[in-house]
């Protein structure tokens, strides 16, 4: 997949995320499925894309994704907090991105601010038959 497809499904991502209702995880952080599809010329693969809205204070509990998980991840509002495996932790602006590589620990994901809300852009090319793609970490 070149980088022109894979900026268009972000933007699709985000279209359909305007038009579609968000399913709550918790009261301070929000995640909305908002694209799926199969990769047709790489068979088994699938891009995945969620949007996350956190309230001011709002964060995600450490977690790993799907082992086969490649995901780029794209701040469209606010600063997310972020550390992946050990890589230092820092903070993303809108227009900034970062990824994680299949097998990553996510331990520290959540929104900078105490007062503003923040908003991330999820895109995973994971294997289709994974259904989980994102699990607490124990």
């Amino acid at each position: 997949m070149n980088a022109r497809s894979l900026i268009g499904t972000a933007v699709a991502a985000v279209v359909i995320a305007s038009a579609m209702p968000a399913a709550a995880h918790d009261p301070l952080e929000t995640v909305t499925p908002t694209f799926e599809q199969n990769i047709p010329n790489i068979p088994g693969k699938s891009v995945r894309a969620v949007v996350v809205d956190y309230a001011p204070g709002g964060a995600s509990l450490p977690h790993i994704h799907a082992k086969s998980a490649f995901i780029f991840a794209y701040v469209l509002s606010g600063e997310i907090e972020s550390k992946v495996n050990d890589e230092p932790t820092r903070i993303y602006r809108p227009g900034e991105s970062f990824y994680e590589i299949p097998g990553s620990s996510h331990l520290v994901s959540r929104n900078a601010s105490k007062s503003e809300p923040a908003k991330l852009l999820a895109v995973f090319i994971v294997d289709t038959d994974d259904k989980e793609l994102t699990t607490p970490k124990e």
